[in-house]
């Protein structure tokens, strides 16, 4: 699996999790149990918390 998929995979389940779970905390356990790095995680939080107020605005 190419990097970008793996990204993409990983940014719709945080998706998921945080829609059922609206907290920064949890969705920031989350990633870091994926195995990524500090910074990776809080990209991948500002990501999902973008597509998640586009979703909750339509």
């Amino acid at each position: 699996m190419k990097n970008d998929e793996k990204r993409s995979h990983r940014l719709n389940y945080l998706l998921r999790c945080y829609l059922n779970n609206p907290q920064e905390n949890a969705l920031y356990l989350r990633a870091k149990q994926m195995g990524v790095s500090d910074s990776t995680a809080k990209d991948y939080i500002r990501t999902v918390i973008i597509q998640a107020q586009k979703i909750y605005t339509k």
